[in-house]
């Protein structure tokens, strides 16, 4: 419980060989020979036994060869065999090194490993090199220099290029994995340990396709919590869809949906080869959030401007000096030099002028990031200068990057940046770009903080009536509501939505046109017809009755012309809405294979599939993801004041979003979505017309229909929020924790004893360091739960008048253990609020959490000297028993 699962796999003492023998050539350039000269090359400080599957042996003998890992690097065929042997000998982890090994193998060697309880990485993997523990269980070459960067692929040809190119460009590794086609240990479980690796500081991933969302997503996004997390992925498909019923799902592909999701999940994506170069060199010297303006210090205009116009391409903002900042530089430079924009030190800067530029941007508030530029220049070495840059480097509180401009005369200074931990480029854009990264890393940061609840704070929706109504149409087998009950569902959610009446005769259309006033709109009302105007099936601003009643005979049969087959219901009337300087707005949903529901939002209209203005969100969202939602739009540049029109209503639109993300999140039922166009002005918003297409929802965990299973990301449970007595007179709050929490979370560490600390953490810390802080109250609540009890208490305020302010005093949490169905947890109560039968509370509903979760046990290890936390162990019905591992802790476990 103290070690990850994977830790006998990453980090073994023991290791047994499966490889043939050392002396059988017969096979060079094979994963076996490769696996021999990395073992005979490698410093591994633990033991390596070389096994033989045709060895003859008792199963006592075998005992005496018991090992963490065993690898295995034979012909398909011998794999079995020695997965087997090295079950008898208890392995707990298991590497097959191989290729060829179709699907049906992969299954059938997992099932050995399953058996024999082994973790198994592999088959098809280049295998793995901890660099740190001088262990090289790889065919992918010599080991790699130690660092602090993991990299993580599912090519192994990548991992080839990209330890080849680092062992040139000095960067080093925490870990080295390579995954493989069937791997059984997937990406979520690696990602999973080097989250909880200290040696790991950033991670690089290279994928080509996930298998469950959910888990990629929570290991993801847990990851990105505690470190840097730059993804490659292969395999972009063109956007559209042929069998989209929907504008959006014509518009949006696959990989736009990818992109959304890494977005939220906190990482960044890079998009070629050459960038994910550019995030290792970053990630490399430990570089962290940031914002997003880059000051650029350079000797020459030309490399400068270049810089600063590719900083305004991919959206960063070009840092210049405060006014006070560039006056006390000016002086120290040459008389050429301009601060207006760019830091252009002039073609005369030499050493001391770079150094006291970059010092004055490390030192101005308002900027995120340095770039040095220098172009080679008569008279200027590029050697001194670069020194003097290098030299900055442990003074800075902010990213330090370079360009050295050139080829062999600027050689000599690169390797002088790199050595001093300083990224340098050969051009303003890849430098840029590298900046980029770590700026997205700090904007997506933002995102990953977020965690909504399925519901807003706004009007309770009618959820039954809106499942009522998706029943009904699945009941008479269809699956895309015609506009009126799409708009009902939107009525439903308290989204505002034109009036909306059914004609089905032309006499009725005329009668019910006159009754709402004119001018009105006319529409096909058809289950058959994905977008009306494609056969004519819209007639606008008609004026009067006679209008409407002719209008309809000749809507009818335009639609059945273009269309024979199609059924009919009528046609739908609806009052024309005022004529303003509405802006026409496109919400959507897409229902994506493997991240399920996404929102799209854009430009609407009839032109949208042309227009293509397309930005996504994974729900559920809440006003800040709204609003980062619109931003990233580009009709978002219309809303404001614009040409002559005043800015919308944006409250009235965001709300919109929120609306959308409830109905996503509570009708699993839903699969596409059009609300287009929606009008939006400084007035509010109006939906003029929806088109909405559903299915049966996917079961759950069990064959079970289940919450919100159909998300790729959980919402926040406020269903276990909870109010209760306090023992001894007032009350307290037990709900799930959130990121918000984090300072008084560090607050309750605080507070505690000595003594209690040590039962807690079994160590002697006063405060929770940031990386454990932030793990701790930013989870993902499919794989744990973390309960804090919260009170108010009245503490002074500013002007010493008393005020409230909220108190944890106390925290359940459970980590839902590999097997999926046990889960160890964890208790803590302030020393103050001890004996009112909190401890009982908390463990109480924390276990009636694991218990909707499906977990089918609780344990966790106590200090054998901890009397009070094993009283009330006892007193909740636990199992108490020595911990053969470790006698100091008893293990206490109990059924759920």
């Amino acid at each position: 419980m103290d070690k990850h699962y994977l830790t006998p796999l990453f980090s073994p003492e023991s290791i047994v060989v499966f490889a043939g023998r050392p002396d059988d050539a017969t096979q060079p350039g094979s994963h076996a020979a490769a696996l021999h000269q990395a073992l005979r090359a490698q410093r591994f400080s633990g033991t390596i036994t070389f096994l033989d599957t045709s060895t003859s042996g008792t199963l006592a003998d075998l005992a005496q060869s018991r090992a963490d890992l065993a690898i295995i690097a034979l012909p398909p065929s011998e794999i079995p065999a020695a997965l087997e042997i090295a079950g008898r000998v208890t392995c707990r982890a298991a590497l097959v090194m191989s290729s060829g090994v179709d699907a049906e193998q992969a299954r059938e060697l997992s099932r050995i490993a399953r058996r024999a309880g082994m973790h198994l990485l592999g088959p098809n993997s280049l295998g793995i090199q901890r660099p740190l523990l001088g262990l090289n269980a790889s065919a992918a070459g010599p080991l790699a220099k130690p660092g602090s960067l993991a990299l993580v692929s599912q090519s192994g040809a990548l991992i080839t290029s990209m330890l080849d190119w680092a062992r040139g460009n000095a960067v080093g590794f925490s870990a080295v994995v390579s995954l493989g086609q069937h791997a059984a240990v997937d990406i979520a479980q690696v990602l999973d340990f080097l989250a909880n690796d200290p040696r790991t500081q950033s991670i690089l991933l290279y994928l080509e396709g996930i298998a469950s969302a959910r888990g990629f997503m929570s290991a993801l996004r847990s990851a990105a919590t505690a470190k840097p997390v730059v993804v490659l992925k292969a395999g972009r498909r063109p956007a559209g869809n042929a069998a989209a019923q929907t504008h959006s799902g014509a518009i949006v592909g696959s990989d736009d949906v990818f992109d959304a999701a890494l977005r939220r999940a906190g990482a960044v994506r890079v998009r070629s080869f050459v960038e994910l170069f550019s995030a290792a060199k970053c990630l490399a010297s430990r570089y962290r959030p940031v914002g997003t303006r880059l000051a650029v210090v350079t000797n020459g205009g030309g490399p400068g401007v270049l810089a600063a116009d590719w900083i305004n391409e991919i959206g960063l903002q070009l840092g210049r000096l405060a006014p006070e900042r560039a006056a006390a530089l000016a002086p120290q430079l040459p008389p050429g030099a301009s601060l207006t924009d760019l830091i252009d030190l002039s073609e005369f800067a030499g050493p001391a002028h770079f150094r006291a530029a970059v010092e004055a941007a490390n030192q101005d508030k308002g900027l995120d990031g340095v770039l040095a530029i220098l172009s080679p220049k008569l008279g200027i070495d590029a050697v001194e200068v670069a020194q003097a840059v290098a030299a900055m480097r442990p003074q800075m509180g902010k990213p330090l990057l370079a360009c050295w401009m050139g080829d062999a005369t600027v050689e000599a200074a690169r390797d002088a940046l790199g050595e001093a931990d300083v990224p340098c480029f050969r051009s303003p854009e890849a430098a840029v770009g590298a900046f980029s990264n770590i700026a997205s890393f700090y904007r997506n940061q933002q995102l990953l903080q977020q965690t909504p609840p399925p519901l807003t704070a706004l009007a309770k929706p009618d959820i039954e009536g809106a499942r009522l109504v998706i029943e009904s149409v699945l009941a008479e087998r269809r699956k895309i509501l015609t506009e009126m009950e799409s708009k009902t569902l939107l009525s439903a959610f308290h989204i505002p939505v034109t009036e909306t009446i059914l004609a089905r005769s032309p006499n009725e259309a005329m009668m019910i046109a006159t009754q709402l006033g004119f001018p009105v709109a006319l529409k096909i009302d058809s289950p058959d017809i994905a977008h009306k105007s494609d056969v004519q099936g819209v007639a606008l601003n008609i004026m009067n009755g006679t209008g409407a009643r002719d209008t309809y005979q000749d809507l009818v049969e335009r639609v059945a012309r273009a269309q024979p087959g199609a059924r009919i219901n009528g046609v739908t009337i609806q009052k024309m809405a005022p004529a303003r300087r509405g802006r026409e707005i496109h919400v959507g949903v897409v229902t994506d294979d493997p991240f399920g529901p996404v929102i799209v939002f854009g430009a609407g209209g009839t032109m949208i599939e042309l227009i293509g203005d397309r930005a996504m969100e994974l729900p559920p969202l809440n006003q800040f993801l709204a609003r980062r939602l619109i931003e990233r739009s580009r009709v978002a540049q219309t809303l404001g004041e614009w040409r002559g029109a005043q800015a919308i209503d944006m409250e009235a639109l965001e709300q919109i979003l929120l609306r959308v993300s409830e109905m996503v999140c509570e009708l699993s039922q839903l699969r596409e979505m059009d609300i287009n166009p929606i009008i939006v002005d400084e007035h509010g918003a109006l939906a003029v017309d929806a088109r909405i297409v559903i299915d049966h929802p996917a079961a759950g965990v069990g064959g079970r229909v289940n919450g919100y299973n159909h998300l790729a990301i959980l919402p926040y449970p406020a269903r276990y929020e909870q109010v209760w007595p306090m023992r001894g007179g007032g009350e307290y709050r037990v709900r799930p924790i959130h990121p918000d929490d984090a300072q008084m979370l560090q607050a309750l560490v605080h507070g505690l004893s000595p003594q209690s600390r040590y039962f807690r953490f079994v160590s002697s810390m006063a405060e929770l360091p940031p990386a454990m802080l932030a793990r701790f109250t930013l989870i993902d609540y499919d794989r744990e739960m973390a309960l804090v009890a919260v009170v108010d208490e009245k503490v002074p305020g500013p002007d010493g008048e008393p005020v409230e302010k909220e108190r944890i005093i106390g925290v359940s949490r459970y980590v839902t253990n590999p097997d999926r169905s046990s889960c160890e947890f964890s208790l803590v109560v302030a020393d103050d609020y001890n004996g009112k039968g909190l401890g009982a509370r908390l463990m109480e509903s924390i276990m009636q959490v694991a218990r909707d979760k499906g977990l089918a046990e609780i344990e966790g290890l106590v200090l054998a000297n901890n009397a009070s936390m094993l009283k009330l162990m006892r007193a909740l019905g636990f199992t108490v028993k020595p911990f053969v591992e470790d006698r100091d802790f008893v293990l206490c476990s109990h059924a759920l």
